[in-house]
């Protein structure tokens, strides 16, 4: 296709250059940092023993100094390597109201002006680059910091370039060209997420580039990019805000370590540093006492998925509640006035009485109660001193110890047990072992403990994100909220819950976030159309299927077990002869998990992804549904979709879940009766 646009080879010919000079430049300024830090490092190490103090302390500055640039240069030095590889992805051509010179905008991942001050590169996320993925040929505008402009767009092209070569070059007079987004779309899948400033949509910039909204709730479909979209969000206001906000003021609440380690590649590749990747386990294990162990929650979903526990259903569904947590605050507040009982604090001949004991506990009623304490302790040695007294004070850990025997528990784990006697539902709490919290019990003790105890403050985080929105309970949501006092992302989709009894839902989610907006994605990329519909029978959803097409999903019955083993065998052999690069085996249960794994191992080289994975690779995948959330894989195979397995409407959501995994092909099968989820009409 470039053929048809010889100006555009010549141009990345003279960018190439121009990236390959500015590169020569950055290797010889690195050598030269490379031959100060050795000479630095040789002056002290030989002339220490005659150096003062200050001496010392100005050539370890210096040294350091010299540290910091070097890696300065070096990160760009990457950024530039990057841009030689692939400079740019578009071009538009604007002309200025007003003006008849008009100006070439050529868009990539990162930004380069050359050596006359020219620039070359503009950043996908620079304000005048915002018109490639909002406007057509024809009128079009951005905002600039100084305001509107506004214009015409002459010209838009979209290029494909790898290893500095011009694959292909498509003029377009609409938004982002299907015929590029068909191509990358058709691409196999990786073992991490790619970044996509090349295709986003209109619909999505809008979302990326919404700097007003406080609490941004995205609800989104299987496959429509979500995720992708959140992180882009996040790289454009580390290039917005740069000048305050760096990767470590951002964090990323992810379901679990593989999902972290899928999409860790999407800020690098956009040029920015990694950022804080953390799961609720994380932020259990930084808040809870270390003499407390708790129930993971995918240990909590695959036994209960083994063995329904009635009476633990009902702890979990209670607990899961919004009931529960307007019953916790009020719990909170009867520990607030009827746990401290004030009495008479007596030093030598000084009295410091109740009463005044009292009013101090209420006047510091908006800190946690043992930060009262302290504060409390402060005001008791600044009233002993006022007497003027010859004799030793009492230290302030004596008079806080005396104050916490006020209280009627001394730790936040009585009160928490107390907190079902109070409600008249002992029963509702019960350690899975030992000093091991079930997994419904962790977030709601750290909600009362941040009440009790307090927290350390988490005000350097500007910026979090939390994914699969709908698989957290309105008490984790709680204890989010007073950890991180900042603008949030929160995305997911409420038809792709892994825990059926949460009564969370999108409604509740905008009631506990003030401030908070909504937007919609029901347009899916991820899967083919034929895969798309097939998993719209199986739970209705409002989805919008790309129109790209591929196979038809496969449903194969099997006569027994050992059949329908031999037909994943042969399918994953027709997969190793294809130009795919992933095949998820995605199981309903941890027991066919290792059924199938123990089968498979003793043939093919099989990746087991469980909640002890760190990485998500390519190749053969077995895993369970809840595992695969948020992942993608070329193909699928469903083992086991018969009506012993996939029965239930929770049922036939983790179905859809595992069917929208698949981006090109799909097959399900089973060696019983099939569901009744599924039928004949489906194909």
């Amino acid at each position: 296709m470039s053929i048809k646009f010889p100006e555009e080879n010549i141009h990345l010919n003279i960018t190439i250059e121009k990236l390959n000079n500015y590169l020569k430049e950055l290797d010889n300024k690195v050598k030269l940092y490379e031959a100060e830090f050795k000479e630095s490092k040789k002056y002290l190490y030989q002339n220490r023993r005659d150096m003062d103090t200050m001496e010392i302390f100005s050539n370890e500055k210096s040294i350091s100094q010299i540290v910091n640039s070097g890696d300065l240069i070096l990160k760009q030095k990457i950024k530039i390597e990057s841009l030689i590889d692939t400079p740019y992805f578009a071009r538009i051509d604007f002309k200025y109201d007003g003006e008849d010179e008009v100006e070439k905008v050529y868009i990539g991942r990162s930004a380069f002006i050359d050596s006359f001050g020219d620039m070359l590169i503009y950043d996908w996320r620079a304000p005048i680059s915002s018109m490639y993925y909002d406007f057509e040929l024809g009128y079009a505008s951005y905002d600039a910091p100084l305001g509107k402009v506004e214009g015409d767009i002459t010209l838009k092209r979209q290029f494909k370039i790898t290893k500095s070569k011009m694959d292909y070059v498509i003029e377009s007079a609409l938004s982002i060209g299907d015929e590029i987004l068909q191509r990358e779309l058709s691409n196999t899948s990786d073992q991490r997420m790619k970044n996509i400033v090349s295709t986003i949509q209109k619909e999505q910039n809008k979302i990326i580039r919404n700097e007003k909204t406080d609490i941004l709730v995205i609800q989104g479909v299987a496959g429509s990019g979500k995720t992708s979209i959140a992180l882009h969000r996040v790289a454009y206001f580390l290039y917005k805000y740069r000048e305050y906000l760096s990767a470590e003021n951002v964090v990323v609440i992810s379901p679990n370590k593989v999902f972290s380690d899928y999409i860790s590649n999407v800020l690098p590749e956009l040029g920015e540093e990694p950022i804080i990747q953390l799961d609720f386990e994380d932020i259990a294990k930084e808040q809870l006492d270390k003499s407390l162990d708790f129930e993971r929650f995918a240990e909590q979903v695959s036994e209960l998925l083994d063995n329904p526990d009635k009476d633990k259903i009902e702890r979990i569904s209670f607990k899961s509640s919004l009931e529960f947590v307007l019953l916790l605050d009020e719990y909170i507040s009867y520990i607030d006035t009827n746990y401290f009982n004030a009495v008479d604090y007596i030093y030598n001949d000084i009295c410091i009485n109740k009463e005044f004991i009292r009013s101090r506990y209420n006047a510091y009623k908006k800190r946690p109660i043992f930060e009262r304490f302290d504060k409390i302790a402060d005001d008791i040695i600044e009233k002993i001193k006022s007497e003027k007294i010859s004799e030793k004070i009492p230290s302030k850990g004596e008079i806080r110890k005396k104050l916490i025997s006020m209280f009627k528990y001394n730790n936040t784990l009585g009160l928490y047990k107390e907190f079902f006697k109070y409600i008249d539902r002992e029963s509702l709490f019960k350690f899975k072992c030992n000093n091991q919290l079930e997994n419904c019990d962790v977030f709601p003790y750290i909600y009362l403990k941040i009440f009790i105890e307090g927290i350390e403050g988490m005000d350097d985080i500007k910026h979090v994100v939390i994914d699969e929105m709908q698989d957290y309970t309105p008490i984790q949501y709680m204890v989010i909220k007073k950890l991180y006092k900042c603008k949030k992302t929160i995305l997911g989709d409420f038809g792709q819950c892994v825990n059926p009894y949460n009564s969370n839902s999108l409604k509740l989610l905008l009631n506990i976030f003030d401030n908070s907006e909504v937007v919609k994605l029901n347009k899916s990329y991820r899967s083919t159309y034929e895969i798309i519909k097939f998993a719209e029978q199986i739970l209705k959803q409002d989805i919008e299927p790309i129109e790209r097409h591929g196979e038809l999903p496969n449903i194969i019955e099997c006569s027994n077990l050992e059949t329908e083993l031999k037909q994943i065998e042969n399918i994953i052999d027709n997969f190793n002869k294809s130009d795919y690069s992933t095949i998820g085996i995605i199981c309903k249960t941890r027991k066919h998990v290792k059924q199938i794994y123990d089968k498979l191992r003793k043939k093919y080289e099989v990746n087991l992804l469980d909640i002890d994975s760190l990485e998500f690779k390519e190749g053969i995948t077995i895993s369970t549904i809840h595992m695969s959330k948020g992942l993608e894989f070329d193909e699928i195979i469903i083992p086991m979709v018969d009506s012993n397995n996939y029965e239930t409407d929770y049922d036939r959501n983790l179905l859809y879940i595992a069917c929208t995994r698949a981006m090109h092909k799909l097959t399900l099968t089973c060696h019983n009766k099939v569901t009744k989820i599924l039928n004949k009409s489906f194909i």
